[in-house]
Formats: C-alpha cells, sequence, structure tokens
C-alpha cells in the first residue's frame, strides 16, 4: 500500500487555533491505518509533545481517542472537553509562539532541504517551513511513484 504524507502543515490550526494541532490528528490517523510514511513520526517529540504539553493532554488519552479515527471537528471537540470545556488563550499562544518561531539544529535543516532537492545553503531555518518542505517532497515521491 502507498504511504500518504500528512495532510496538514504545521503551520495549519482549526478553529481552537492551535497549530500543528491538525498535522498530529492527520499523522497519526494516517499511522493507524498503516498509511504514514517512513521517517514521519505518528506523535512524536517535536512538535506534537509541544502541543499535548503546552495544552496540558495526556498523550495516551489523546491516542486512545484517536484510535476511533474521528473527524478533525471531534477531535477538537474533544480536546475542549479534555481540559475542562476550554483552553485558556495564554497556553495556545505559548504553543504557537514556540512552534512558528522554533528553528532547526543546522544538521536537521541541511538534511531535510537536501531530502528536498536543495543544496542544503538556503536560508530556510524556521522548522515548520522545513516540514512543509519535507511534505512536498514527500508529495513528490507519492505522485511519481509507479
Amino acid at each position: 500500500m502507498q504511504k500518504v504524507p500528512p495532510i496538514a502543515p504545521s503551520s495549519a490550526k482549526g478553529p481552537l487555533g492551535v497549530v500543528q494541532l491538525p498535522r498530529l490528528w492527520s499523522k497519526v490517523l494516517l499511522d493507524k491505518k498503516g498509511l504514514l510514511p517512513e521517517g514521519y513520526s505518528a506523535c512524536g517529540q517535536g512538535f506534537d509533545r509541544v502541543v499535548l504539553e503546552g495544552l496540558g493532554l495526556d498523550r495516551e488519552r489523546v491516542l486512545a481517542f484517536l484510535d476511533k479515527v474521528p473527524t478533525y471537528a471531534a477531535f477538537e471537540a474533544w480536546v475542549v472537553q479534555e481540559l475542562g470545556g476550554s483552553v485558556p488563550q495564554e497556553k495556545i499562544q505559548q504553543v504557537n509562539d514556540y512552534i512558528l518561531g522554533r528553528e532547526f539544529p543546522e544538521d536537521r535543516r541541511r538534511e531535510i532541504l537536501r531530502g528536498a532537492g536543495f543544496t542544503g545553503d538556503e536560508d530556510v531555518r524556521v522548522g515548520i517551513q522545513l516540514n512543509q518542505l519535507d511534505d512536498w517532497a514527500e508529495f513528490h515521491r507519492y505522485l511519481t511513484q509507479g
């Protein structure tokens, strides 16, 4: 079965306003169906961890809920319910600020750029931009594999 790159970039946010949350949802669902490409973490230690810890969500409870393969709307509603009916705006802002401004280490930056067909010398440092370039390269591989 052909693997499918995540549909949401790290910068995507739903009505709740939390970046990375739609990406986390899409990666976990792809993984549950055996469709997440190699090299992607379904719920990893990077931006996914930042979202979960920043909002105060338990990783295992999130994964258990996502076992049901809910819509994104149902997932956001569950997140709000799990956090007692509301999510403090300051928590959302802290998560978003960190993710939107986080630069990747130089070796990881170059690895992603080269893997996406660039030289590695391009002035792209912010993680969400690098994730997008990586996704686009994976999307191209997805389309061109026989």
